[in-house]
């Protein structure tokens, strides 16, 4: 065997191995986790492209961390789109109200008439909400803790709904957590039932643009106060 030919077997091997050992939970592993983790810290849109990054390294196929090709894009785009709009109506107006949520969303409550901050809101909801957190929370936990726990779908569901939610308390309060956690549980809920990420995406970019909108237009209350007075 010429030498070239076997140094590039020798890069092989070792392109296998690393790979390998990202997939698993060695030293190499762990450390991979613990920088997606870090990463989610400072924000979803950070820790998603890590998680990307570590699904090519690692070779860890697409489909495993939900981007499989539906079987109908305009099925997929309809059904997505109208369900994140009409679960955030219906978490408005009758789920958060039972809770005792406020009306107003304190934290949000700045994009009331504010032109000048939607393109940042949208942009935020679109690539840090939709993508970030839907890869990050859905698509990578989903795979890691899956293999963790062997593939337990109800426990992998439960932690990363509470887990969201959790990461919602900062932001948000306890309104905040309590709608983070249900919400958690549905989008979880659709990706294990539908096998891939994108309803889970699309439905939760018109999930927050919904919530925007009823913010800006200053209807929030009255959508709050809907069935409930």
């Amino acid at each position: 065997m010429k030498q070239p030919q076997r140094l590039r077997v020798s890069n092989r091997v070792t392109r296998d191995r690393f790979a390998s050992a990202l997939r698993g939970f060695g030293p190499i592993g762990l450390l991979a986790i613990l920088v997606i983790l870090a990463a989610s810290v400072a924000g979803p849109p950070f820790a998603a492209v890590l998680v990307l990054l570590w699904a090519w390294l690692s070779r860890t196929p697409w489909r495993e961390i939900g981007f499989s090709r539906p079987k109908r894009w305009s099925t997929t785009l309809l059904i997505g789109i109208a369900f994140g709009v009409l679960f955030k109506l219906a978490m408005k107006a009758v789920v958060m109200p039972l809770f005792g949520a406020p009306a107003i969303n304190p934290a949000y409550h700045y994009l009331a008439g504010n032109t000048a901050a939607l393109p940042g809101i949208i942009l935020a909801v679109i690539l840090g909400a939709g993508f970030g957190e839907e890869i990050f929370f859905r698509g990578y936990l989903f795979e890691r803790l899956g293999k963790l726990f062997g593939a337990k779908p109800a426990i992998v569901l439960a932690i990363t709904s509470l887990w969201f939610g959790l990461v919602h308390y900062q932001g948000q309060g306890v309104a905040g957590v309590e709608q983070a956690i249900i919400t958690g549980l549905v989008f979880g809920g659709i990706y294990l039932a539908a096998g891939h990420l994108w309803i889970s995406i699309l439905a939760h970019i018109a999930f927050d643009l919904t919530a925007v909108a009823i913010i800006y237009f200053d209807v929030e209350a009255a959508v709050a106060h809907f069935l409930f007075a």
